[in-house]
């Protein structure tokens, strides 16, 4: 009954768990950051054609930017090219904390055809 005051006890974390993570979490970061992978809160990217939903991905963290690049880690091991329809939430505790909650769609993209790219550029 105690448990359900304190939390149930914790077993010890794998390090190697820990490292995967903040490895998962710096790559999403850094393709974030790059441009290489673009999260907006629209249905759609402009100029960009949607070809395949691969579902709602989600993030949460103490930390908004944790929660983000949590939520586009989990996009990209599902093959996702961008996060459409982002969407964002903060709970606040009692003792000051805050929870932060983000979801939205991950999605691929259309590839440009060649011939119609090659004609927009010598236009």
């Amino acid at each position: 009954m105690l448990s359900l005051f304190t939390g149930a006890s914790r077993q010890a974390k794998d390090p190697n768990e820990e490292l995967k993570r903040g490895q998962r979490l710096q790559n999403a970061k850094e393709m974030f950051y790059s441009g290489k992978f673009p999260v907006v809160t629209t249905p759609a990217l402009k100029g960009r054609r949607i070809k395949k939903v691969l579902g709602l991905v989600h993030g949460r963290a103490y930390d908004a930017e944790c929660a983000l690049f949590s939520l586009a880690a989990s996009a990209m091991e599902i093959g996702a090219e961008a996060i459409v329809g982002y969407h964002e939430t903060v709970a606040f505790h009692p003792d000051g904390s805050k929870f932060f909650s983000c979801f939205g769609t991950a999605v691929t993209f259309e590839r440009p055809n060649p011939a119609k790219l090659k004609r927009a550029l010598t236009h």
